[in-house]
């Protein structure tokens, strides 16, 4: 505990699922969270809960990204931690030979083009302090492919991965680290409603895991917490798989 004292985290996707148990994580380590979603109901009471902040914005705006970060910098003087998490799935994103191009469009806005504003705005304000964290949510889609595909996720999770490596790699001599998540299935909102429409679709991937289950998301908060902390000051432009070995298997347990 405490391993976020006296640090600001702004957290996209903060209202839901991995974003709320990183939220959750993040305030008891004690780091000030900025609790940022487009659910602006649930979003401020996930702020009250931990004495945070709320920010409404949508992630796909620049406007409202740029208008984010002056916000926290000019309420706090400071933003340490961006964990760029906010993203879908929608049943409309399958196959690519039936995923339109409205589905198409609409998945790679939120998932990568957001990163891609939320990096591009906080990363003057970590170069003014010399040093900064910044945590993308990718997937381990990323680095395998599925024949149950979500083309224009797992499309949007690849560039993820590859424009945080490349930050990564650029601003790590100015004391800013860029990291990747790839987290395996998790047990959140999102994936119940998919595999709750879809039972063979869960099975198929669920034998896949060495470890027989999805992840909780409290166990991505934990890695979350990792790679924003001190902990991980080696750590830069990495692939970072929290997935039960599921990228490391040929042949599962029985």
């Amino acid at each position: 505990m405490g391993r976020l004292t006296d640090r600001v985290a702004v957290i996209t996707g903060a209202a839901s699922g991995i974003g709320l148990a990183t939220t959750r994580r993040f305030a008891e380590e004690g780091a000030t969270v900025v609790v940022v979603d487009i659910d602006e109901a649930t979003g401020k009471q996930v702020a009250d809960e931990v004495s945070g902040l709320f920010v409404r914005a949508d992630v796909t705006s620049a406007t409202d990204v740029e208008a984010l970060y002056a916000t926290v910098f000019e309420k706090y003087g400071r933003i340490d931690i961006a964990f760029n998490n906010a993203g879908i799935s929608p049943p409309e994103d399958d196959s690519i030979l039936t995923t339109g191009l409205d589905a198409w469009r609409k998945v790679q806005e939120v998932n990568l083009t957001s990163v891609y504003l939320c990096c591009k705005h906080v990363l003057p304000y970590m170069q003014r302090a010399g040093k900064g964290s910044i945590i993308n949510t990718a997937s381990f889609v990323a680095v395998m492919g599925a024949a149950t595909s979500q083309i224009s996720y797992t499309a949007s999770k690849g560039g993820v991965l590859a424009m945080s490596r490349e930050l990564g790699v650029q601003f790590a001599r100015e004391g800013i680290r860029v990291n990747a998540l790839c987290p395996g299935p998790v047990n959140t909102p999102l994936l119940q409603e998919l595999f709750a429409k879809d039972p063979e679709r869960a099975a198929r991937r669920l034998v896949h895991i060495p470890m027989g289950r999805f992840a909780e998301p409290a166990e991505i908060a934990a890695a979350v917490t990792f790679l924003a902390s001190d902990d991980s000051s080696f750590i830069t432009a990495s692939q970072f798989l929290v997935d039960g070995g599921l990228t490391g298997a040929y042949v599962t347990p029985l």
